[in-house]
Order: structure tokens, then sequence, then C-alpha cells
């Protein structure tokens, strides 16, 4: 049975699923979807074009479905859609899609975003997620499946993290981190692949050792990036993990990729 507390406001249009919870004083405005067993605590505010998915919980003062913060923002009929189980803690901002693109912001499902996290406009973030408190996304990052973003680190607009990718605190990311990677510092830079989160999910070490040797030649070979680039699937083995790599490295458009640090 859904339940609505006395001091809450759900616009008529609102659709609460099964055993939805719209605790005090929350703001369910217009054209928004709560999918089932779905809870808002307190004090949460969902303006309006907002999708959220089964089974999530939103604590105090998250706000979900607010306008981007664009200077020259045209209002318009975008979305932003959450997947299921997420866990949103308190002060998340997640804001819709923006005219001017895409105009939907995507979450998906089995999130953790602790204090503060933010995720801007026309963003695309993947299943089991860990943002660390303050996390920070620009408009149209793509945070892939599995990734672990510390807290207060910003990730520039337009820049992608890849699967399963581990980000230090305080670290600003202005380029594209590949899959599997670890980066940290000021500005952000690579730091070797996550062993610990890719043993920790399971991969087998044929696996891992398969991958570091694919980084180790991609990064510290012989010859130009781009060369080895274009000859690692025959110089290397290609497992799907380091097919994977590859082909994100491949796909990169609109930012540099991240490297690491120049040796003295």
């Amino acid at each position: 049975m859904t339940r609505v507390h006395p001091t809450a406001i759900v616009d008529p249009s609102a659709r609460l699923g099964e055993d939805a919870e719209i605790g005090p004083f929350c703001i369910v405005g217009p054209n928004v979807e709560i999918g089932a067993r779905s809870r808002l605590i307190a004090h949460v505010v969902i303006e309006r074009n907002v999708t959220l998915g089964a089974d999530n919980v939103v604590h105090a003062n998250a706000v979900l479905g607010g306008a981007p913060q664009i200077a020259r923002y045209v209002d318009g009929d975008t979305r932003l859609i959450i997947g299921d189980r997420n866990t949103i803690r308190e002060g998340v901002t997640f804001h819709r899609g923006a005219t001017t693109s895409t105009g939907v912001t995507r979450v998906g499902s089995g999130g953790m975003y602790m204090v503060g996290a933010h995720v801007a406009h026309d963003c695309v973030v993947g299943d089991d997620v860990i943002f660390a408190n303050c996390a920070t996304l620009g408009g149209h990052a793509e945070i892939g499946d599995a990734v672990f973003l510390g807290g207060l680190c910003a990730v520039h607009q337009f820049t992608r993290v890849g699967r399963q990718a581990m980000i230090g605190g305080l670290t600003p990311v202005t380029a594209d981190i590949i899959p599997f990677a670890r980066a940290a510092g000021n500005p952000g830079r690579l730091a070797g692949l996550n062993t610990i989160g890719l043993k920790r999910r399971g991969l087998a070490n044929d696996r891992i050792r398969a991958l570091t040797r694919a980084y180790s030649y991609l990064f510290n070979g012989e010859g130009t990036f781009a060369e080895r680039l274009t000859g690692a699937r025959g110089a290397v083995e290609v497992t799907p993990e380091v097919d994977e790599m590859i082909a994100f490295v491949e796909k990169g458009e609109k930012r540099e990729l991240c490297h690491p640090p120049k040796r003295r």
C-alpha cells in the first residue's frame, strides 16, 4: 500500500508505484513516476519529468530533476531517468537533460550516491557505481558500470570514465579514463590498474595479467602512442577486457586520453 505523509505535496499527475513511501515535507512534481517500494525519507524534492525506478531510497534534502545549470538555459520537455535499487543520500542533486542536447539524463541501478554528490544534465551513469561525498559530474559526462569516484573529485563535461575505474578523492578529471584503471592527483593521471577492484569482482588472475600487459604496452611501449594503439590487437593477448580497453581508446572524440605521469 502506497503511503504519503500528510505534510507531503504530490502533484495529481504523479504516478506512485505499489508500496512506495513519500515521507514528511517531500514535494513530488508533475510528470513524475516513482517505482514500487521506493522511499523518499523526508524533505526530498522531485521537480518534474522524472522516472525513479523501484526499490530506491532517497534521503533528506536530495533534489532530483532540477533544471540544468546552463547560463542561457531554455526550458523544455526534458527528462531524468533513474534505475532501481539506488541509495541517494542527503543533499544529492541530479539534473534533467538540456533542450540543446539529448534532453535526457540517465542514471543506472544499484548505485550509492553519498552526501552532496551531483550528476549534471545529459550525463549517462552506469550501474553499481559509488560516488563518494561531493563527487561531481559536469554535463554530458559518461560513467561506466562499477566506477568509484572519490570524495570531492570532479569530472569535466564531456569526459568519459570507463567501467570499473577508480578515481581518487580530490582528483580533477579532465581527460578520458580507460576502463579498469586507477587515477589520482591534480591534474588526474593514471596510476595503474584497479587490480584490487578487479579481484573483488571475480576477474581471473590470467585475465588481470593480460590487462596488465596490455596497459604496459599501450602506455610504456616503444614508438608513438598512436602506433602502439594501431598495433595493439596484434601485439598483446586480446581478452574481452583488453578489447574493451582498446575500443574505449579508439572511440575517444571529445576529450584527450588520460596518461600516466611522464617519466623523469
